[in-house]
């Protein structure tokens, strides 16, 4: 959404929504102020250093299939058409372009492979990989566009770096190095493998399914439909894996010397990701700034689902990376978006990223505490002038959200409303609103008569009660339909656009089956066996489970460590040690391969077994599949 004021937005919509058509996108929103750069100056550097295009942009697995079609994007050219916000228009121009780049000597981006870019830093001996992108064959992908355009080309992978631990920043570690890490350092910031497995395991299949709404991966690619998420266009559906790190970043101006080449590190947990860092490397004048800043607003809480980030520490650490950095670097490149150079465009636009968080922040802290909710608080915030630069637009993350995110963070998602503690289902509550309206027909009327008036929430909001009431009322899912439309195609944020016109698909089409997923078989052996029983003990049936109880050892020599578990009450818990109890109910002596093996539905195969082998099955019996094609516009 615009990160000037939501009303605005609701302007532009409500301008063409008796027709439920097109609207004339950003005609409500002025145009960035002096602060900001100039829109052909953003064009220039997104163009600067390039070397060349994969021709044509498009990438297949082993099979064939397409995992990435950056051609797709051929329809951005020219002017905004009457379907996509103006603002949307130029910054998905920009995050488009596609190739490889030349950043500064010995640094090199492959931009418009994937959702994010990958840096490629050569080494005396090799190249240092940072930021693999999702898929190992967008990452072999770029690396091979590389290799094809240098001299050293012949040059080998000689260090691995991931800036934080979202998968677009790790999954296609297999792309660069395809037999793993060997001797290779792959390094990370502290605590990255435990976030990356929260992320996308534990959560893993809920977010990858509101992720296709977030990056409107079943919409088609046109001035219709997706223009791209803001960030850049889309994830790949490529084969996603992890290499685990084999050396940590754990604190702010630790130094490493990798592959001849001097890395200054910056710690930035909380910011971007629970675990993320920015680096310098001081004889090259260039700063990697990891996703603590890019040419958009970022998600303090991003609508797919994560934890939700602290926008006070992520101003804190941009102010300390003007110290850190300031009058020490020519150019600043980051895991997404063009790089900027120059010391003082460099300084202006973390100082412009770094009082952008901090206003959200402050701002939303200082009306928590004359009374505002989350909701009043998006509402009402609007950013000053001096904030509302091209960089500082809400394409990827919105105002209205991210103060939502804030007020979450410090006050939870209960309001202190007494109506709203004990509120029904959506569903329940739906069938109510419904009939206290005057039944199912009588609600989609006063629905159309509120889209007449201009006022598109409301008629959303009466529409979807219709539709949690009576799924198969196909009016009121056309004219909802029609509505998230006409929503979207006024919306400047990127993801807003996406989840609208996603959900209007929905309505229309149905639920897609065969959504894409992080887990994969290396993602699951890179796993620690700690977290491979954490990833069974939340997907235990607490109700089928609550009379059962047993005890059972897991046990893997080559760890030398024999975990302890334990059923009962519905809860699965474990401990460690070095030796068995000779207690359990059974034992189960094993390798991690046979774990992943048994936990993957292939039995027991070569796994040694002594006890009650029943005890085994009862709990495999209990242990759910997740819906990765569950409803969300529906009930």
């Amino acid at each position: 959404m615009p990160p000037i004021n939501r009303r605005q937005f609701v302007a532009a919509a409500a301008g063409a929504a008796a027709a439920a058509v097109a609207v004339s996108p950003g005609s409500a929103f002025a145009a960035p102020s002096a602060a900001g750069a100039a829109p052909d100056a953003d064009f220039a550097d997104a163009d600067r250093g390039f070397i060349a295009a994969l021709t044509p942009g498009v990438v297949r697995n082993a099979a064939g299939k397409v995992v990435w079609d950056n051609d797709a994007y051929d329809f951005l050219k020219g002017d905004a058409p009457s379907t996509v916000d103006k603002s949307l228009w130029r910054q998905s121009q920009l995050v488009r372009k596609q190739g490889l780049y030349k950043v500064t000597d010995r640094i090199y981006q492959v931009r418009g492979l994937d959702l994010s870019n990958m840096t490629i830093v050569e080494g005396d001996t090799g190249l240092i990989v940072i930021d693999p992108l999702i898929s190992a064959e967008t990452a072999a992908a770029a690396l091979k566009l590389y290799r094809d355009h240098r001299d050293a080309a012949a040059k080998k992978v000689t260090a691995l770096i991931y800036t934080h631990p979202h998968v677009d920043h790790f999954g296609g570690a297999y792309g660069v190095l395809p037999d793993g890490a060997g001797d290779v350092p792959v390094i990370a910031p502290e605590g990255f493998l435990g976030h990356a497995v929260s992320e996308n395991v534990y959560a893993g299949t809920a977010m990858t399914r509101r992720s296709s709404y977030m990056y409107g991966s079943h919409l088609p690619k046109s001035a219709r439909g997706q223009v791209g998420c803001g960030l850049g266009q889309t994830v790949s559906l490529g084969t996603v894996g992890l290499i685990a790190p084999t050396r940590s970043v754990s604190q702010t101006g630790q130094v490493e010397t990798v592959d001849g080449v001097r890395i200054e590190f910056q710690m930035t947990p909380g910011t971007e990701a629970p675990a993320e860092m920015n680096f310098v490397f001081p004889e090259l004048r260039a700063v990697c700034m990891a996703e603590n800043a890019t040419h958009t607003m970022h998600n303090i809480i991003t609508l797919r689902g994560a934890q939700v980030r602290d926008a006070r520490e992520w101003a804190h650490y941009l102010n300390e990376s003007i110290d850190l950095f300031g009058g020490r670097v020519d150019v600043a490149f980051a895991s997404h978006h063009w790089p900027t150079w120059g010391a003082q465009e460099i300084t202006e636009l973390l100082a412009q990223q770094r009082d952008l968080y901090a206003y959200m922040h402050d701002q939303t802290l200082r009306m928590i505490n004359l009374g505002m909710t989350g909701r009043e608080i998006a509402e009402e915030i609007t950013l000053p002038p001096g904030l509302q630069g091209w960089a500082n637009r809400g394409y990827y993350g919105s105002l209205s959200h991210n103060v939502k995110g804030i007020y979450q963070r410090y006050m939870g998602w209960f309001d202190a409303n007494p109506a709203h503690l004990w509120e029904h289902t959506p569903v329940e509550e739906a069938k109510r609103y419904v009939k206290a309206m005057g039944g199912r027909s009588a609600t989609v009327a006063k629905a159309k008569g509120f889209v007449r008036d201009g006022d598109l929430r409301f008629a959303a909001t009466l529409l979807n009660h219709v539709v949690f009431a009576d799924p198969d009322h196909r009016a009121a899912k056309a004219e909802l339909a029609r509505l998230y439309t006409t929503l979207g195609y006024a919306s400047e944020n990127a993801v807003w656009r996406n989840f609208y016109l996603t959900g209007a698909q929905e309505l229309t089409d149905g639920v897609r089956a065969g959504a894409s997923t992080t887990v994969s078989a290396t993602m699951m052996m890179a796993l620690s066996v700690d977290q491979l029983i954490d990833s069974v003990a939340i997907r235990i049936n607490g109700p089928k489970a609550w009379d059962l109880g047993m005890t059972m050892d897991w046990s893997f020599p080559a760890l030398g460590t024999v975990y302890h578990l334990t059923l009962r009450n519905g809860v699965l818990t474990y401990r460690s040690d070095a030796k068995a109890d000779g207690g359990a109910g059974v034992t189960l002596t094993m390798t991690k391969p046979q774990l992943l093996a048994l936990l993957g539905g292939k039995g027991l195969g070569d796994i040694k077994v002594s006890g009650d082998v029943s005890l085994l099955q009862k709990l495999l019996a209990v242990v759910d599949k997740p819906d990765p094609n569950f409803a969300i516009v529906t009930p």
